[in-house]
């Protein structure tokens, strides 16, 4: 079968579906519809003979030959995707795209700042953000790098820390504190309606408090529950309970006065933010850029 550029193409797709295992979601890695998708697939596996590809109305997954092309290009293309990358450290301005995964607070704390200084660097560097609290597998799932607090980093991963520790507050409206009264010890919050989290796994989380040799994880009650900060926010602020946050998601709403901070000599630090990575991959030349600048511009504070 003669390597045209046609097929170097077909073959990146179809390594995304064999990643995603879906049409939609490695259309939206490799940039075209999802129908586009579908319709080279059915080229690829005319010109070679074989169906690749079981195909249902809710997953795709790979035939025996599917796997068998898998396992054959699946290490060649990605020694491609490398040697572009390391090309790419020798262009005069620096190009590409970087695909991050990251949680929304990152998003919101150390990107928001960021982001609009580095495109103007950096011009030719496209950033292609997906904003989940889900725990996914984010190289797996066509990433670069993703952005989580430092306690759930993979292991397997190179970590690079963009934040300092970050302390959590518990929070409420004013209007609140008033009706149900302001919580002197952790264990009072049994007595209130707090907005109890779910993280990314689903588990729920029990919120952490510390004073000096103490430390205590209290499950809190609630009608409510939350697995996204920005919704947490809107609803404290207009009393619906009690929330647990990161200290400089808020940190201008108190200032302002719209939220109050109780608690505060229980208050605890945890792990920042960091950058992580695959250790066998190369790592993009615009990716290195955002963490120098991040690290640089530090919007959370010097890292010691």
């Amino acid at each position: 079968m003669h390597i045209s550029r046609a097929n170097l193409a077909d073959f990146v797709y179809f390594l995304a579906i064999a990643r995603h295992n879906s049409f939609s979601r490695a259309g939206i890695e490799v940039g075209i519809s999802a129908s586009a998708l579908s319709h080279a697939m059915k080229g690829l596996e005319a010109r070679l003979g074989v169906r690749l590809l079981n195909r249902t109305t809710r997953s795709v997954t790979l035939t025996a030959a599917g796997e068998a092309l898998h396992g054959m290009i699946g290490a060649p293309i990605e020694e491609i995707g490398q040697a572009m990358a390391a090309l790419e450290r020798l262009r005069d301005e620096p190009g590409g795209r970087i695909r991050l995964n990251l949680l929304g607070d990152a998003a919101e704390l150390l990107l928001g700042p960021v982001l609009p200084v580095f495109n103007d660097r950096y011009p030719e560097v496209e950033v292609d953000l997906t904003v989940t609290n889900r725990i996914v597998d984010v190289i797996g799932g066509g990433h670069d790098a993703g952005i989580r607090y430092g306690g759930t980093v993979p292991e397997d991963m190179i970590a690079q820390r963009l934040s300092p520790d970050i302390r959590w507050v518990v929070v409420g409206a004013a209007a609140y504190l008033q009706r149900f009264g302001v919580p002197a010890h952790p264990t009072d919050l049994a007595a209130h309606r707090c907005l109890r989290i779910r993280l990314g796994n689903d588990r729920m989380y029990d919120w952490e408090f510390e004073q000096g040799s103490q430390q205590l994880a209290i499950a809190v009650p609630g009608a409510i529950t939350i697995d996204e900060t920005r919704t947490g926010v809107a609803l404290a602020r207009n009393g619906a309970g009690l929330m647990y946050v990161p200290e400089p998601v808020v940190a201008p709403l108190v200032k302002a006065g719209e939220l109050v901070r109780v608690l505060d000599d229980w208050a605890s630090v945890a792990p920042g933010f960091y950058m992580y990575y695959a250790s066998h991959r190369q790592l993009p030349v615009g990716l290195r850029l955002l963490i120098d600048l991040i690290r640089e511009l530090q919007p959370l504070g010097a890292i010691a």
